[in-house]
């Protein structure tokens, strides 16, 4: 699924040119984070307050071997003191429905659960490659993107279809999992020293098999969430969390 074009509020303004290689999308990654110089805190961004709740597609991380591996990469960044992401808050974003309060009927969201579950992809295998940046945050890049697009393009047609709020294009989504979030200003460089070493490390391979309906907030130096829907990546009924 190719994409093209520069969307300057992406991370990286253009997407690479192989998105399905994970060598390709690493080094691409790398590149865009090179040219960084100063990375901001994340927290202060408009769209966001302590009030704020927000319902997002998300593609949430379970898998033991992967929160292993994040740990390990967060123990090597510690002296950077960034909010880290916690072993039950991993996760790749997918993209915001709406604010909550926009979002009145329930009848809405259970809709389109159940639209996209019927219409739900295949699981697939995402390969998750250490480590790499942006101008507010520590991740790592993954790949293939093909199924993370296509998906999203589900979604995308879902919330079109049940009358929610549009969501934003699928040409503007980066798919990468954060491990930690920069909670001041400070010089890229430090950060890039810090997670160089971490390059070295083999990539964790991980099986992406739902995609979460969810009501999302803030607490310090965190993002939390609870799971309204589940929508598992393959036919049958959607999943209404406990």
């Amino acid at each position: 699924m190719p994409l093209s074009g520069s969307h300057p509020d992406s991370f990286p303004s253009v997407p690479p040119i192989d998105i399905d290689n994970p060598a390709t999308v690493a080094a691409h990654d790398w590149a865009a984070f090179n040219a960084v110089s100063a990375m901001h805190n994340h927290w202060d961004r408009s769209g966001w307050s302590d009030r704020t709740r927000a319902v997002y597609w998300l593609l949430t991380i379970s898998d033991s071997a992967f929160i292993a591996h994040a740990r390990r990469c967060q123990s090597f960044i510690r002296h950077l003191q960034f909010d880290e992401i916690a072993p039950d808050g991993f996760h790749l974003t997918l993209g915001r429905v709406g604010l909550i309060d926009m979002l009145n009927d329930r009848g809405q969201l259970e809709k389109v659960a159940a639209t996209v579950q019927a219409q739900a992809p295949p699981s697939f295998a995402l390969t998750a490659v250490p480590l790499t940046g942006s101008r507010g945050a520590l991740r790592y890049s993954v790949a293939p993107w093909t199924p993370i697009l296509e998906l999203h393009q589900l979604l995308v047609a879902a919330s079109n279809t049940c009358g929610l709020p549009p969501m934003a294009p699928t040409a503007r989504l980066r798919p990468h999992i954060g491990i930690g979030y920069a909670n001041r200003t400070l010089p890229a460089a430090l950060a890039r020293n810090a997670v160089l070493p971490l390059r070295a490390l083999p990539p964790a391979t991980l099986t992406i098999d739902r995609a979460d309906l969810v009501e999302m907030w803030r607490e310090p130096g965190e993002y939390r969430w609870r799971v309204l829907y589940s929508v598992y990546l393959e036919a049958g009924p959607v999943h209404e969390a406990d």
